[in-house]
């Protein structure tokens, strides 16, 4: 049975907020962060103030990924991954 939108958007709010409170993540956790927004981009209730903000997280989940440091990529996007629960919070 597939997540529904706001499952999916728990679980990314779940993700980001354990990457700003423990300061450390996993390339598996980038990389579901990246299916789930993939998946919310693709549904047509997704609103366009949601949708920047999904573009600005994917960006940071590739960089992270693909990065040799990535608890120290964690902890530089420490405002940002505060800033993206926040507004997700305000916008779901």
């Amino acid at each position: 049975m597939p997540l529904g939108y706001n499952d999916q958007m728990s679980i990314l709010k779940d993700i980001l907020s354990n990457h700003q409170s423990d300061c450390c993540g996993t390339v598996s956790e980038c990389e579901q962060i990246e299916r789930l927004i993939k998946s919310m981009l693709g549904n047509e209730t997704t609103n366009e103030q949601v949708k920047n903000t999904l573009y600005n997280i994917y960006d940071y989940s590739q960089s992270a990924k693909n990065t040799q440091h990535l608890d120290q990529h964690i902890q530089t996007n420490q405002q940002n991954l505060s800033h993206w629960v926040s507004e997700l919070d305000s916008l779901s």
